[in-house]
């Protein structure tokens, strides 16, 4: 599968033929036909923009979180708030390089922010990682 252009939207190519190409659009799922002449191809991965279906906060979470205890450590700020970089350490069974590692990640990923918390250097969950776990609840 490719991806195409059309006025500026991109779109994943499902059938060409002579005159026309079916085409889907990765965020609505709805397919239509258009003009081979009015296509331009396009350079994003077909999976890539498959995926876009997904809500970005979401996403961001799925490829950042990459097991369970890092889905856990999100959980719980979720739940309890902002924890300290000591609370965290004392509470849960992570090493200290296994803590910086994820929340390094967590970070880049724009899931959670540096905080203080109680005077001490601490993690809060951002918007975006807010968004992204209430898409995983029921």
């Amino acid at each position: 599968m490719r991806t195409v252009e059309h006025d500026g939207d991109s779109y994943l190519l499902v059938k060409r033929s002579e005159e026309s190409s079916l085409v889907r659009d990765p965020e609505t799922g709805e397919e239509r036909y258009l003009p081979n002449d009015e296509l331009v191809a396009a350079g994003d991965p077909p999976l890539a923009l498959s995926a876009r279906r997904v809500p970005e906060p979401t996403r961001r979470l799925l490829t950042a979180v990459r097991s369970e205890r890092a889905l856990g450590v999100l959980l719980e700020l979720d739940e309890r708030g902002p924890l300290s970089v000591r609370t965290v350490l004392g509470e849960y069974d992570l090493c200290e390089s296994d803590l910086h590692g994820l929340f390094g990640e967590f970070r880049a990923a724009g899931l959670v922010a540096e905080t203080e918390v109680d005077g001490e250097r601490g993690y809060r969950l951002t918007d975006r990682g807010r968004e992204g776990l209430a898409a995983l609840r029921p």
